[in-house]
């Protein structure tokens, strides 16, 4: 299943991590093990903000993808469905 991630970075973890050097190695590894489909970074509400597309198989992967995050930034984690083109053409179809 398709899912949006949203990780809000703690402000003071993120300041930290880039004076380190280490967002950026961070950043790298959890890319390169999550393999999204697509990742945005940017400010949402004021706080650095990455926004990464999944292909989550089973909701055991909840914690793998989530904990980077968390433990090593102290960022807010959202994860919810989300529907390309085809999907919501495709779900809408049933609707009939």
């Amino acid at each position: 299943m398709r899912v949006l991630l949203k990780a809000t970075l703690d402000t003071e973890k993120g300041n930290e991590a880039i004076r380190s050097g280490k967002l950026p190695e961070l950043m790298k590894e959890t890319l390169d093990q999550l393999k999204p489909e697509a990742a945005y970074f940017g400010t949402l509400g004021g706080k650095r903000t990455a926004l990464l597309v999944l292909d989550m198989q089973d909701s055991s992967q909840l914690p793998p993808i989530g904990e980077p995050f968390f433990m090593q930034l102290n960022a807010e984690v959202e994860v919810c469905p989300i529907m390309n083109r085809e999907d919501l053409q495709t779900g809408l179809s049933q609707l009939r």
